[in-house]
């Protein structure tokens, strides 16, 4: 058995467990405290992202996550949808498993690309699982499941190096 990282309790590696979003404070209070100690160097005239990140943009997106960014909002917008962890080839997956409310919907599997996360899917989750509730027929309703992959959102990063595309496929088959 693995140990879960939040909990240190010993996970089963058979069992698929419902998993809620909840960032503990003193998490969220370091990042705002690392956010506001935050020094950036001089950038180079005239070179805008030649060398990086531009020096404007990296400030405002600073600024933003500082002052702006509401995470627990985006917490409570991920958990509206059935979220759940297993282990997977010995990694604790995060997915989505948000059934339809029509019972002869077909499965499917929506996977995010790099960099990427399932927060992309956020908006059409629910025209693919309630298609009528969005002018829709029932016939084209899905059961979405949407994966965190390995080392993404709240699934495990892999333990060692080597570990690409085709590893990742094969977690996910």
């Amino acid at each position: 058995m693995t140990e879960d990282p939040v909990t240190e309790a010993p996970v089963d590696p058979t069992a698929i467990r419902p998993f809620e979003i909840a960032v503990p404070d003193p998490v969220l209070e370091d990042l705002q405290a690392r956010l506001a100690k935050t020094r950036l160097p001089d950038q180079l005239e005239g070179v805008e992202w030649d060398y990086g990140t531009e020096l404007g943009y990296l400030t405002e997106l600073i600024g933003y996550w500082r002052d702006g960014f509401d995470w627990r909002e985006q917490e409570r917008r991920l958990n509206e949808f059935d979220q759940f962890k297993t282990v997977l080839d010995g990694l604790d997956t995060h997915f989505i498993h948000q059934r339809s409310v029509e019972p002869n919907a077909i499965p499917l599997i929506i996977t995010h690309g790099w960099p990427g996360s399932i927060a992309e899917f956020t908006k059409i989750i629910g025209p693919l699982t309630d298609p009528v509730a969005h002018g829709g027929s029932a016939e084209d309703a899905f059961h979405v499941v949407a994966p965190s992959m390995p080392g993404y959102g709240f699934s495990d990063k892999p333990r060692e190096r080597g570990f690409g595309p085709e590893q990742i496929a094969e977690v996910g088959a």
